[in-house]
């Protein structure tokens, strides 16, 4: 199989596999000649790189994804060898800003369940 063949039918492994989780993810428009799209897009604020080879260099592929990602996406390679699974690197800038979003997100929900919990034993 050559290379080209086996990295389309990488997006699409990992564009199934995303919208197993949820996320709304399909190829990018790579295919058809559009240059800088993400190899999958569907997760917002991410610059999807795909990767599907036995023997990558990541900061090539990192270089390229960071390169290729628009104002306000964080680049991040996605990747994987055969019998093996998927692998994100990213870097660590970026991972930090992307789990201090989540850290956030879950403290606001905590303090909201908190609220929602105090407003319901005072009607008890």
């Amino acid at each position: 199989m050559n290379s080209r063949q086996k990295g389309a039918r990488g997006e699409r492994e990992l564009a199934g596999i995303l919208r197993e989780y949820g996320f709304d993810s399909r190829r990018g428009q790579q295919y058809s000649g559009a240059n800088g799209d993400a190899d999958v897009v569907g997760l917002p604020g991410i610059h999807v790189e795909v990767k599907r080879v036995e023997r990558l260099n990541i900061s090539e592929a990192m270089k390229q994804s960071q390169r290729d990602a628009r104002p306000g996406e964080l680049p991040a390679v996605f990747h994987r060898r055969n019998r093996e699974e998927w692998l994100v690197t990213m870097p660590l800038g970026d991972w930090i800003e992307l789990y201090q979003r989540f850290v956030a997100v879950e403290s606001c929900l905590e303090a909201e369940s908190n609220a929602t919990n105090k407003t319901d034993q005072k009607e008890v």
